[in-house]
């Protein structure tokens, strides 16, 4: 980012459980009606000089993205699934960043630790509003049409310990 390249360690096999069950459902939902659902390794640009982030799960329709081989510019929806290390970066810095994208119109943060998910969706009034979920709620992705229950996303999951302060 803004020309220095940070390290990231991988991540914990819940919060790969969780991406895995998100886009196995997006890409089932999507199948055949011209979207491209992503995950981890592909690259997202704010512009040709970046900054450039690597989503945990991402969804486009963009015609301009169709025949992307590297790097997708025009998501519409972009799913982090949190972890200590990162949240706040995810919360902040990023997500002001993601926002700079036209056709971006849903951020979803999943937690590892719990059973909770944070949807932010822009509004017609271009105004972003967050949805919080919780265990026994439905999940509703308005940008790709796809409502679930939240227990699919933590399918097989064992949760991460939550450290008491």
């Amino acid at each position: 980012m803004n020309g220095h390249i940070f390290a990231m360690t991988g991540g914990t096999i819940p919060h790969n459980e969780i991406s895995i069950n998100l886009a196995t459902a997006l890409k089932n939902h999507l199948r055949g009606k011209g979207y491209k659902v992503l995950m981890v390794d592909v690259k997202l640009g704010l512009s040709e000089n970046g900054p450039f982030y690597y989503p945990d799960v991402m969804v486009t329709c963009d015609e301009r993205d169709r025949r992307a081989t590297k790097v997708i510019y025009h998501p519409c929806l972009v799913v982090e699934v949190l972890s200590p290390g990162t949240e706040a970066f995810n919360r902040g810095k990023k997500f002001k960043n993601y926002r700079n994208i036209s056709t971006f119109k849903e951020y979803v943060l999943i937690d590892a630790r719990e059973m909770a998910v944070e949807c932010f969706r822009l509004n017609e009034k271009g105004v972003w509003e967050l949805y919080n979920y919780g265990e026994g709620q439905e999940v509703t992705l308005t940008s790709v049409d796809l409502s679930f229950p939240i227990e699919m996303l933590y399918e097989d999951v064992v949760l991460e310990e939550v450290e008491e302060e």
